[in-house]
């Protein structure tokens, strides 16, 4: 029997830039920066940028991708903000890629082997926040509640954990694009 993991896929399946949808883009957007007619998303990881940017063209769109600054390792893809007019989340299936472009830009997953795993979405935007929160748990994904860290670092940024005995749920459920994010499930799940 094959092992399965992130949406009944074999353990060993990758996404393709086929893969992306608006939906998916509307929920990495929330880690980026909005200019007068483009978006701009900017992430460390090259080949997340590039699957982003061939998403977009396979969209029918352009997308450029270009490095900023010669010495930093920050790679920015950047398209027209007329992709996503008028695009409104609407079917279950746009809620879980919305929820996956979101964890890809504003989650994150433990890193060091010398703390305890977890999973978690932060925000400085807490209605946002409230509203993924309410979309995992339609899918029956547990989470704990929206707090701030440390009001005195920053009264305005926000995070909720996904519950540990939700994260197979979540990595089967609705996982990750990112490369980095999709190499720490495999590890862990």
């Amino acid at each position: 029997m094959r092992k399965l993991n992130f949406r009944g896929h074999r353990r060993d399946y990758t996404p393709t830039p086929k893969h992306l949808t608006k939906a998916y883009l509307l929920g990495v957007l929330h880690d980026s920066t909005e200019r007068k007619t483009t978006y701009r998303i900017s992430q460390k990881s090259e080949k997340f940028v590039n699957f982003i940017a061939q998403g977009i063209k396979n969209l029918g769109r352009k997308a450029w991708v270009y490095q900023e600054g010669k010495t930093r390792d920050v790679y920015v893809v950047e398209f027209s903000k007329s992709l996503l007019k008028d695009f409104k989340i609407k079917t279950r299936q746009d809620k879980v890629d919305y929820i996956r472009g979101y964890f890809d830009a504003e989650g994150g997953i433990t890193k060091s082997t010398k703390v305890r795993y977890y999973l978690y979405f932060c925000q400085k935007d807490k209605k946002d926040l409230q509203q993924v929160k309410f979309y995992l748990e339609e899918f029956g994904i547990n989470c704990g509640a929206i707090h701030n860290p440390s009001k005195k670092v920053d009264p305005n940024y926000w995070r909720f954990y996904i519950l540990a005995n939700s994260w197979k749920n979540f990595a089967l459920k609705i996982g990750s694009w990112h490369p980095e994010k999709m190499r720490m499930f495999r590890m862990k799940i």
